[in-house]
């Protein structure tokens, strides 16, 4: 497996989208691996990173945090085989490459912090356990200038 850091450069590198969904693929390995688990070669829905997500999010709630990025690359990776125009493509590219980096900036920043990505809507426990209150008086000592 790459380093991570390797990985975050050929996200910027990556000249199609077929480079971005194996980069997407090992950021999800990443996540599975230090979970002490073997990632998985199925596909889910014709794609393996939706079946990665699938396994990584085992388990651990707050990981579907980055579920609907995992879908909209696949969604982007489908526009772009469909599309024939050049500037299209490059455009379409351009997007994909953004999500890509999104997906790593989340899975990175949770193997740092495990609580990253609880205070998704999904996440009812973290809510209930009363990080909206702390949210709430932080606002409250800001209009006070405190």
């Amino acid at each position: 497996m790459r380093p991570l850091a390797e990985i975050e450069r050929s996200i910027a590198a990556a000249a199609d989208s077929a480079a971005l969904l194996g980069c997407a693929e090992e950021v999800l390995e990443h996540w599975i691996a230090a979970h002490g688990e073997t990632p998985t070669q199925e596909t889910r829905e014709g794609f393996r990173l939706l079946a990665l997500h699938r396994q990584g999010a085992k388990g651990d709630p707050s990981f579907n945090a980055c579920r609907e990025t995992c879908r909209e690359l696949a969604y982007h990776h489908n526009l772009i085989a469909a599309t024939g125009d050049p500037a299209e493509r490059r455009r379409l590219l351009g997007l994909a490459s953004r999500v890509t980096m999104h997906l790593y900036l989340f899975v990175a920043g949770k193997l740092e912090d495990a609580a990253l990505g609880e205070f998704c809507c999904s996440s009812r426990d973290a809510r209930r356990a009363g990080w909206q209150g702390e949210a709430q008086e932080d606002r409250q000592e800001e209009t006070r200038g405190t």
